[in-house]
């Protein structure tokens, strides 16, 4: 359970998906911002910079990969975690640029786990630094 209410930007372009992940992270304590493609997910961070963001690899316009390489190169310090249905492990894709990776089609409790984790991690560095 988030310490404070964290926001996490969720990039889902399968609107069930979208609303069943905002719906179990906002259960969860969470603030939930969401958008549907990587351009989309760009455009909401205009309006606040999430604290974490949780993202599909396989979007139209711009995927999650583009949008993660982004992120990583213009906010280094947002905590990333790419999601998929197309990878069999909970290990990071090569090639996606992200800090964890959530395997869609696993139990919903291993998201939930993942980004109060990486939510934690991210707390813990900014103290020490």
């Amino acid at each position: 359970m988030p310490t404070h209410q964290s926001t996490v930007l969720l990039v889902e372009d399968d609107g069930d998906l979208r609303i069943a992940f905002c719906t179990l992270l906002a259960q969860t304590g969470y603030r939930v911002r969401t958008a549907w493609d990587g351009l989309s997910a760009l455009l909401e961070m205009e309006t606040g910079l999430p604290d974490i963001i949780v993202s599909d690899l396989q979007m139209p316009r711009m995927s999650g990969f583009e949008l993660l390489s982004t992120i990583r190169l213009q906010f280094p310090a947002i905590p990333l975690i790419a999601m998929s249905e197309a990878f069999s492990s909970n290990q990071i894709p090569e090639g996606v640029v992200a800090d964890a990776f959530y395997q869609k089609g696993t139990h919903p409790a291993f998201l939930v786990n993942l980004v109060a984790s990486m939510m934690q991690l991210s707390s813990h560095c900014q103290l020490v630094d």
